[in-house]
């Protein structure tokens, strides 16, 4: 039997894939992430029944293929192919039963049930003239309260043992979050505005009774006894009842959509946050129109559902709870026929939620393919045209727009299809209930005065049902944008320390290695066993060829990673007992291709020394070599560059990182390649204003260009670990690695 298992994106140590297995199962799903977790090497998984998704956490060290033979075999597993498996046979599921699950108040109580009990009550009283069409109502009440019970408990989103014995957490009570007392207020408003709006139906049917036969006889308990009197009066009361809806209808519309805006306003801080604390690797990990989509638009999807379709589920409640008893009690002999389309577009909307799960996680995987490689190639325009592949790159838009495309299709025609189909069974129940009713109109069994004013209130309760495919559409794209935020969500932070502050006025910026092997995941070993002191107060260099782990050290000082084996220390402190925040105030780190932000020059040396004054930037830029260039642009300092500081050069993007170092002003420096990209008479002038911004502090300068690095105090030559140490002059005399680079930089013939 073939396994439906596809993977949708493989990074080290996090692997998602789509498992069919698992869509519209979430007893396969629990099994399944249950199963994973078992397994050595596996630190965790999760099954999403609604979408059909599965992340899987890793050991890095665990190959991503053998992750993905892991997987397929535990679907084959649940399925129960024990030949895919490997010849195993599969486990037995758990026998215990499900722990009783707990309401949160917002679970589904149909109001069609109380109108099965009302109906088997009037059935008592009135004898069997109704039997049969109350039976039929009472049919068409359990029938929807049965799959409309099953379809909420059918999207709990949290599994049991995630959230403790005997309780359950719908996906829309997480959204709301803290925001409860506010749906609960616009819930009211809703509420009322519907009441308001079918007392304003009635009010009408009574105006046409009037006309028709002279008087509506509920008014005349009122004191209006003649005809003008009860249209002037019904003309009041329909004024006031208009004013009422407009009033409500505003009201609850404003705070539904304050609502969304809040929940909107809250997820995407506090998701935003936490995506600003995630440990570097798995930040750089994930694709970034994949985080940015779900901090745009997949929060913007939580508000939108309660901005809009929560209102209208809302108000089709209440009609449902205000017009199922008064149809039961006033006109049972047309009850049946005017919401026998309620179960019925309850098992569709069923249907198409399940479908439809699938193809939005579909079509959100392939929009966000597309958006990512439309990000690469505008990014990369350069070497687009410099290796002349402009229509390359078209074509490879034009396949996953394409694909993405007949996604949406599918889609829609889905969506499509289901709302029409609700349409079509609206519709036969409106002619039906004008048939049947007007039937015992004309027979008798149905006084004409209750049905004129209950013959207008279905059609606004169906007209609504049209909307419900709507409804579940946007429901369904509330519950996948919630699934990818979440995930998201659940990728760890970074670990703080452990050791206590640290005092940057007090750091001596002393640095030593001690023993350390590190390897990035599935790759060859960066650093071996390396031991090596940098001192305090001094200028220590770190040369050799590219992937030597001269870059890997800064990153490891900075902790950005942590060692496999070994330790980093600062002033005798492992730096993993460090406070992050603390340890990188006390580092100033300069890229190879620094990052500028989308404002102003000086808005840009100033980042994350905000409080600096004016003449503190100049000072700074001048330091860098930069002053120069940005006194000859028109705006000066108030420049705008761009995004990634597009309107500058290579180099100017360099001076500027460079001063917003300096202005930081911290007792231990980081430069990664800081002047590669700029002239030999530049890098002279910031050579000599860095010995004197070194002064009384601790530069270490990665470089490949030798001549950066002469001046300095000391110079490791890396090789996966220190393969020479010294002086520019001893190492030269030592006639080995470094000579030889030296040799070559300098045009010399390599010996």
């Amino acid at each position: 039997m073939e396994v439906d298992a596809r993977p949708r994106s493989v990074t080290p140590g996090r692997q998602r894939w789509h498992v069919e297995r698992v869509l519209g199962r979430p007893r396969a799903a629990e099994v399944l992430a249950a199963a994973l977790r078992r397994i050595p090497g596996i630190t965790e998984a999760q099954a999403n029944p609604v979408t059909g998704g599965v992340l899987v956490r890793h050991d890095v060290r665990v190959h991503a293929t053998d992750v993905g033979h892991i997987v397929r075999r535990a679907v084959a597993l649940i399925a129960g192919d024990p030949t895919e498996a490997g010849g195993r046979p599969a486990p037995a599921r758990p026998a215990a039963a499900p722990a009783p699950r707990a309401d949160h108040g917002l679970a589904v109580r149909p109001v069609l049930a109380v109108g099965g009990g009302v109906a088997a009550g009037i059935a008592l009283i009135k004898g069997s003239a109704l039997t049969r069409q109350l039976v039929a109502v009472g049919g068409v009440a359990a029938a929807s309260a049965a799959v409309l019970r099953k379809a909420w408990h059918g999207t709990v989103d949290a599994p049991q043992d995630a959230v403790g014995p005997g309780t359950e957490r719908h996906a829309l009570l997480e959204i709301v979050g803290p925001h409860r007392r506010r749906l609960y207020r616009a819930g009211a408003l809703s509420v009322a505005c519907q009441v308001s709006e079918l007392a304003l139906g009635t009010l009408l049917g009574w105006t046409g009774l009037v006309l028709i036969k002279g008087q509506a006889a509920p008014l005349v308990g009122l004191g209006l006894t003649t005809a003008s009197a009860q249209l002037f009066g019904l003309a009041g009361m329909v004024a006031a009842a208009c004013a009422a809806v407009a009033g409500l209808s505003y009201a609850s519309n404003l705070q539904w959509r304050r609502l969304g805006q809040d929940i909107e306003h809250d997820w995407r801080g506090r998701t935003y946050r936490h995506v600003q604390h995630l440990e570097l690797g798995h930040l750089e990990g994930e694709r970034t129109s994949r985080v940015a989509g779900a901090l745009t638009d997949d929060v913007g999807q939580l508000g939108a559902f309660f901005a809009g379709p929560a209102n209208e589920v809302l108000q089709l409640g209440t009609s449902l709870a205000l017009l199922v008893p008064a149809f039961l009690l006033l006109a049972p002999q047309i009850a049946w026929i005017a919401f026998l389309p309620i179960p019925i577009v309850a098992w569709l909307s069923l249907r198409h939620q399940d479908k439809a799960a699938a193809d939005y996680a579909d079509t959100g995987e392939r929009r966000a393919r597309l958006g990512s490689q439309v990000i690469n190639s505008l990014e990369a325009g350069a070497t687009v045209k410099s290796f002349c592949t402009e229509d390359y790159e078209a074509e490879r838009i034009d396949e996953l727009s394409e694909a993405a495309q007949e996604s949406s299709r599918r889609t829609d025609r889905s969506t499509l299809r289901h709302a029409e189909t609700v349409r079509a069974c609206t519709t036969a129940s409106m002619a039906g209930t004008l048939l049947i009713g007007g039937r015992s109109v004309l027979n008798g069994t149905l006084r004409f005065e209750v049905f004129s004013p209950l013959i207008g209130l279905p059609q606004m309760l169906l007209m609504r049902m049209s909307r419900l495919g709507g409804i579940v559409d946007q429901y369904q794209r509330t519950l996948a944008s919630y699934d990818r935020v979440q995930r998201l969500r659940a990728l760890p932070v970074e670990a703080d320390g452990t050791g206590g502050t640290v005092d940057v006025g007090q750091v001596r910026g002393e640095i030593a290695l001690h023993q350390v092997s590190f390897a990035y995941p599935g790759r060859p070993p960066a650093l071996e066993n390396l031991s090596m002191t940098i001192p305090a107060g001094q200028v220590t260099a770190l040369v050799g060829a590219t992937g030597s782990g001269k870059t890997t050290i800064a990153r490891l000082l900075m902790r950005f990673q942590d060692t496999d084996f070994g330790s980093v220390l600062l002033d005798g402190r492992d730096v993993r007992e460090l406070s992050r925040h603390d340890l990188r105030h006390a580092i100033g780190f300069v890229a190879q291709d620094p990052f500028l932000f989308d404002g102003t020059i000086a808005d840009n040396i100033r980042y994350g020394s905000f409080g600096s004054s004016d003449e503190a930037v100049v000072q700074a830029a001048m330091s860098a070599e930069a002053h120069s260039f940005v006194a000859a642009l028109p705006d000066g300092y108030d420049t705008v560059i761009g995004e990634r500081g597009a309107a500058l050069s290579g180099g100017q993007r360099q001076r500027i990182a460079l001063a917003r170092a300096i202005l930081k002003d911290p007792p231990v420096v980081i430069l990664d390649e800081a002047t590669s990209a700029v002239d030999n008479e530049t890098e002279a002038a910031i050579q000599r204003t860095m010995r004197l911004f070194a002064a009384d502090r601790t530069m270490l300068i990665i470089a490949h260009r030798l001549s950066t690095v002469r001046q300095a105090d000391r110079i490791y030559v890396m090789d996966k670990g220190v393969a020479e140490q010294g002086t520019h002059d001893e190492l030269l005399a030592q006639h080995g690695l470094y000579a030889a680079l030296w040799r070559l930089q300098a045009g010399e013939p390599a010996a």
